[in-house]
């Protein structure tokens, strides 16, 4: 059984422990039930808002019909460590790695952000990339505009327009800055990288508040610019990680894609009742007098996962 140096550590290594001690517990398999169906209908959600957005910059000329893109190497991730999954994805790279652009997909529960982040550790030059920033900035762009035009609020009609969005994205500079890359956003009265305004004017109310109107607008201008972007980025060295949807990935340019699938669906959904049981155990065990024997952590795990499953 877990014994409590273990589950504070609260990773991987925890969350295949809590999975082996309550496998077949009624209570324990009743929640990874409940958690396996809520994740495979919030990725089928995600997939078709995503997809709605491809379809809309499809129509506008944005994004090309028909798009074919190189094919994915599948690495089914049952039974293997992070370690194991990341270097089956640094063998398929020229050189262990360099100047790669790395796109990987997957859904919800197979492990994408623990991949991504040991692989940011162990290769060279590496840059994780994410497309929330971009969109953050379109939206600040945005509702300066309305706030220039005189509007009573945000009027995603008026602002959202293909010759606004032109501009917009013309405001949007990457390139070199300091040691590393950044996107500077110049225009409407903003002129910032977006490194110092990112946890600022971008996360802002009324950015917050119009993000999802604009990225349903906004995904092929993003795309063609996340594309141009890691393209520069890996002519200057660098490894780019990219973990993303194929709706949207599928666009950008690379022979490097690796999709993360399991066998068993329903691992899925044990692994995030694990995570979240250990995480409320972990709490729970904090505030309580030491020593913890693994019998009383055994208790504390089945006692919650009995309450989460009601």
């Amino acid at each position: 059984m877990l014994d409590i140096s273990l589950l504070q550590a609260q990773n991987a290594v925890t969350s295949e422990a809590v999975i082996a001690q309550l496998r077949g517990f009624p209570s324990f398999e009743a929640l990874s039930s409940r958690e396996a169906a809520d994740t495979a209908a919030r990725d089928r959600a995600d997939d078709e808002k995503l997809q709605a957005g491809v379809d809309i910059a499809v129509a506008k000329g944005v994004l090309p019909a028909g798009l074919v893109p190189s094919p994915y190497t599948t690495i089914s991730v049952e039974g293997m460590t992070t370690d194991a999954i990341t270097a089956a994805i640094m063998s398929a790279l020229p050189g262990g790695g360099k100047g790669a652009v790395i796109v990987l997909v997957g859904l919800s529960g197979t492990g994408k952000g623990t991949t991504v982040a040991r692989l940011a550790q162990q290769l060279p030059n590496a840059v994780t990339w994410s497309n929330g920033n971009v969109f953050r900035s379109l939206t600040l762009l945005a509702v300066k505009w309305c706030a220039a035009q005189g509007l009573p609020g945000f009027s995603p009609d008026a602002a959202l327009t293909p010759d606004n969005l032109a501009s917009f994205m013309g405001m949007l500079h990457f390139g070199k800055s300091g040691a590393g890359f950044d996107i500077r956003v110049r225009g409407l009265g903003v002129d910032a990288l977006v490194s110092d305004i990112a946890n600022t004017e971008l996360k802002g109310p009324e950015v917050s508040r119009h993000i999802p109107t604009v990225a349903a607008q906004t995904q092929g201008e993003v795309v063609n610019f996340v594309a141009k972007a890691t393209q520069v980025m890996s002519e200057a060295g660098c490894n780019v990680i990219i973990e993303g949807r194929e709706a949207t990935v599928n666009h950008i340019p690379t022979p490097y894609r690796f999709s993360l699938t399991l066998a068993d669906p329903t691992t899925i959904g044990r692994r995030r009742a694990a995570q979240r049981i250990m995480a409320a155990a972990a709490k729970q065990l904090a505030g309580a007098a030491a020593p913890h024997a693994p019998e009383d952590i055994d208790a504390a795990l089945k006692n919650l996962a009995k309450t989460m499953a009601a």
